[in-house]
């Protein structure tokens, strides 16, 4: 296929649309069913690649949920516990344990419910049956795999009443090393970001703890190569081997640094013992129960617990999930990874990132206040690597 023809670009006004090779190439893809858009595709190649890395970083297979050109979460194919599958709506998954892909995915969507909703889902490897269920149920636009098992093709084509969009791409395809965009007419040229993010990456640790677990660097590897693929200025936070807060496009570090906090916060409630037996009715949906279990943790747009309220989400009214009982459950979490994909220009980023339970911090260094930084971390035993590389994705 030379070109696919898009209904219209990124909003309706915007016609023609199409995507296409420069010189004439056959597309290193192809459409299996429905008929992705501009949008659809810019999810789908950018996603796409972050799993790739993801799998030739750390030779496990890994998914992740795309929204908007940004990650909601990525992760790699460490099977879950107990009371993750049920945090992640993915204890009812038969053979879940069986499949490191499909471990992935769960974990990939699972993190961030809402932001997830009506994403575009990579895969880096074939996509098996026990995947391909766990999509079906989801609110989905579409997927991009190097291949489908045919049972698994099968049961995504049934998707959405048949219009699901299924992406095929070529798990060989290497793109030229130059790559052009148009911004009001005129083209921007620049040498594609193939910079490689390794352990070696995370060598230059600055702090005084330099005990950087093997457990550790991995989390560091998926943040910073989340946040690659991440509109930004961009921070991540990540633990167990998946992004569990991503800051996406704030012009302000510490906004970003707030906005990822917050929910990796909220992914680490969803698992405390109140949100896990909320007394759900068995006619709620997973959407509304993403709702509902937002809202219980964050109290915002409206107070499910409350009378007239709560009838409409449980079979009995919950117990309120008050802020010291929230305070004192994230107070035990600790361990966790955060990337930034540029300098800390102030200590103020690395005060929010501890109430988070951030152990270990990997950013390119370079500030002028690189000192106040490395100081804050020690102060909190904290271990963090320079690594020389920054990462802005446009």
């Amino acid at each position: 296929m030379k070109e696919f023809e898009l209904k219209y670009g990124c909003n309706p006004n915007q016609k023609p649309a199409r995507i296409y090779m420069e010189g004439g190439a056959d597309l290193p893809l192809e459409i299996l069913n429905g008929r992705p858009g501009y949008i659809n595709f810019l999810d789908a190649l950018n996603s796409y690649q972050l799993v790739r890395e993801l799998k030739e970083a750390l030779g496990m297979p890994a998914a992740t949920s795309f929204k908007h050109v940004s990650p909601t979460s990525a992760a790699v194919g460490i099977p879950l516990s107990d009371r993750l599958k049920k945090a992640c709506f993915a204890d009812d998954v038969e053979g879940l344990d069986d499949s490191p892909l499909a471990c992935a995915y769960a974990r990939a969507r699972g993190t961030d419910r809402l932001c997830s909703f009506g994403d575009f889902v990579a895969l880096s490897d074939v996509c098996d049956v026990t995947t391909a269920r766990m999509v079906k149920r989801e609110v989905s636009d579409g997927i991009i795999a190097p291949g489908y098992t045919p049972e698994a093709l099968e049961i995504l084509r049934s998707k959405r009443k048949g219009t699901y969009n299924i992406v095929q791409i070529d798990p060989d395809y290497v793109p030229e090393l130059q790559e052009h965009k148009q911004v009001y007419g005129i083209t921007f040229e620049q040498g594609r970001n193939n910079f490689k993010i390794n352990r070696e990456l995370l060598s230059n640790i600055v702090t005084e703890n330099k005990k950087l677990t093997d457990e550790a660097a991995r989390d560091l590897i998926v943040s910073l190569i989340t946040l690659k693929y991440t509109q930004s200025n961009s921070v991540c936070f990540a633990v167990d081997g998946q992004a569990i807060g991503v800051g996406a496009g704030q012009q302000s570090r510490i906004h970003c640094t707030r906005l990822a906090g917050s929910k990796a916060d909220t992914w680490f409630l969803r698992q405390a013992d109140k949100v896990l037996d909320l007394p759900f009715r068995d006619d709620i949906g997973r959407p509304e129960r993403d709702n509902a279990v937002d809202g219980y943790i964050n109290q915002n747009e409206e107070d499910v617990c409350a009378d007239g309220v709560w009838q409409r989400f449980f079979t009995r009214r919950p117990e309120p999930f008050t802020v010291e009982e929230q305070k004192a459950y994230l107070a035990s979490r600790t361990g966790v990874a955060l990337g930034s994909d540029a300098f800390f220009p102030f200590s103020d980023n690395i005060e929010r990132a501890w109430r988070s339970g951030v152990k270990y911090v990997a950013e390119p260094g370079g500030s002028i206040r690189d000192d106040a930084v490395i100081d804050t971390c020690n102060k909190y035993d904290m271990v963090m690597a320079f690594t020389g590389m920054r990462l802005f994705h446009h």
